[in-house]
């Protein structure tokens, strides 16, 4: 029996990137850094990357302390816009965890900047059905460190973590946790359990535990 469910979050929760799309835009000209759209085409690839590396591929060339001043900027207008609208969730996904948090103490663990995940409960009202969260914007470590960190603080001796890239399929497996791989998100991962929909996740953990 699996005794925690570690989840990361876009493309495995939620699909923000309209959001995110909208919220980099004007983050970015506000400062006057950028002036034309950030798009969604833009975004996706850069799913699951630290934020650093996204603020190097929508605007690239900036000094590092251009750089910061542009990353803290653009991150609070992206937790602030997410918190008040949210962001589309996956079908059934209110229904899943319902029914999962019955039996299984639920986490959310990703690569995201301090207080996305925050703004991921707020804006959607999911926070009651997970029991604890870590991100690299809290600790800035890498996502298997974050992983292992969680397993440890909560005694968890059988965890698995779905997630929907290779990166998190790697990280999990670093921390020596068994993955399932989110094939509905922005990624790929080979040679895993999957589920193309977030609603056959109760499904296939029953197998795997069966």
């Amino acid at each position: 029996m699996f005794d925690g469910i570690l989840f990361d979050l876009d493309g495995t929760l939620w699909n923000a990137v309209p959001q995110l799309a909208k919220s980099w835009t004007f983050g970015l000209q506000e400062l006057g850094v950028r002036q034309e759209p950030v798009t969604e085409q833009e975004l996706y690839p850069c799913m699951g990357l630290l934020l650093e590396d996204i603020v190097e591929r929508l605007s690239p060339g900036l000094e590092a302390r251009e750089k910061q001043r542009v990353l803290d900027h653009c991150c609070r207008t992206e937790n602030e816009f997410l918190s008040r609208h949210g962001a589309p969730l996956y079908p059934g996904e209110e229904a899943v965890l319902t029914d999962l948090s019955r039996r299984y103490p639920l986490f959310v663990v990703s690569n995201c900047e301090k207080g996305y995940i925050e703004a991921y409960f707020a804006g959607t009202g999911m926070g009651k059905y997970f029991t604890d969260f870590e991100s690299a914007g809290n600790t800035g470590l890498p996502k298997s460190e974050n992983i292992a960190l969680v397993v440890k603080r909560h005694g968890l001796k059988r965890p698995v973590y779905v997630g929907d890239t290779a990166l998190d399929c790697r990280s999990a497996q670093e921390a020596g946790v068994p993955f399932i791989h989110a094939a509905y998100g922005f990624g790929q991962a080979e040679g895993v359990p999957a589920i193309h929909s977030l609603e056959a996740l109760p499904s296939l953990l029953e197998q795997l535990e069966g």
